[in-house]
């Protein structure tokens, strides 16, 4: 029975890698989209999205199971608990790729934001990617060293989501309304990103060490 045990926690830790990477996937043709005005990537996010959802769904059954069933204890207890608040998140971001694809599709074959914003929009895009690939690792590893990198990409996030913020009120904008709505609707979306990928991070850090470190690792 503990070996039954012990697999299945495996085969739980497997599938949140499994959910990163198809949110790594997600991603990467969401900014893509975004970024290039192609249709075609836009609706593969869409289409894949219930993907996501449903493997989300599989795996939180499976650790309600595991709870149900095992009633396990200390280490074992944080992996399955862990597991469940993980799969939350990476699922709010498969949400968040589908939103930065759908701001593309709606406006194709326009790009989405003005030629002023598009700079900032590929390095916030570049970032998102990054930091799914780091929790890719992270969630394989066990990693906690990844965790810092992660914040410091997040605090990058920050700051260009609020450039974003500056340049759309500043008396020089002179984007049409549509123009405004798309790109504050787009920068929270990739600085939200950032923020689950915190609040993974997090969770895994104390997956590992039984820790919270509150003050390193603030709730995204």
């Amino acid at each position: 029975m503990r070996e039954v045990f012990q697999q299945e926690l495996r085969d739980v830790q497997d599938r949140l890698v499994e959910i990163a990477e198809r949110v790594v996937e997600s991603i990467e043709k969401a900014t893509t989209a975004f970024n290039e005005s192609n249709v075609a990537l836009a609706e593969e996010v869409i289409a894949s999205d219930p993907l996501i959802d449903e493997a989300a769904n599989d795996l939180d059954e499976l650790a309600i199971m595991i709870l149900a069933r095992q009633q396990p204890v200390a280490r074992d207890l944080r992996i399955t608990v862990s597991a469940l608040r993980v799969s939350a998140s990476l699922e709010r971001m498969g949400d968040i790729a589908r939103h930065i694809a759908q701001l593309a599709r709606y406006r194709f074959p326009d790009k989405v934001v003005p030629k002023s914003l598009r700079p900032t929009f590929a390095e916030m895009g570049r970032i998102d990617v990054d930091l799914a690939h780091k929790l890719v690792e992270m969630l394989r590893t066990q990693d906690v060293e990844i965790a810092e990198a992660i914040r410091e990409q997040d605090d990058e996030l920050d700051d260009l989501h609020l450039s974003v913020f500056e340049k759309v009120l500043s008396e020089t904008w002179s984007g049409e309304t549509a123009s405004t709505v798309d790109a504050t609707l787009a920068s929270r979306y990739h600085e939200r990103f950032g923020d689950h990928a915190v609040s993974i991070a997090k969770k895994v850090q104390y997956l590992a060490t039984g820790d919270w470190d509150v003050d390193r690792m603030p709730e995204g």
